[in-house]
């Protein structure tokens, strides 16, 4: 395993991934076995500052970190030490010769988070919440 690996957890054996990602210059690679608790587009702060570090503690968070690429600066995954869950971005997902992401039925975003933090209106038909969804107040 390289310095750039991360190992998380135990990979099951003879299992097939659900899904693969990597960053841009693919130095970093995952593997998901089975399908998303959460699937959000995300509008915090946080993520619309964070740039091209390798990884990222918020001192005003410090349960959060985020990852990236040492090599072309994708972030790639975060954990969070509250609920002891990863979460990785979308579009880090393997993507079919169409360019569209793959399975993504089965992964497709179901609301927007931090919605009232957002850069641009979003016009869907998904719910848009302050925080988490389901954890907080639903703006619309």
């Amino acid at each position: 395993m390289s310095q750039e690996q991360i190992a998380i957890g135990v990979l099951p054996y003879g299992r097939t991934p659900f899904l693969n990602g990597s960053c841009f210059c693919k130095t970093v690679t995952f593997a998901l076995y089975a399908p998303p608790v959460l699937s959000a587009f995300c509008h915090c702060t946080n993520c619309q500052r964070l740039t091209v570090l390798e990884h990222y503690d918020n001192p005003m968070k410090r349960h959060k970190r985020r990852f990236r690429c040492k090599t072309c600066g994708v972030c790639v995954a975060s954990y969070n030490m509250n609920t002891f869950q990863y979460s990785i971005w979308g579009p880090t997902l393997e993507r079919g010769t169409d360019g569209k992401i793959l399975n993504w039925d089965k992964i497709k975003p179901t609301a927007h988070q931090f919605y009232g933090t957002r850069v641009l209106d979003v016009n869907d038909e998904l719910g848009k919440w302050v925080g988490y969804e389901g954890k907080s107040t639903k703006i619309c």
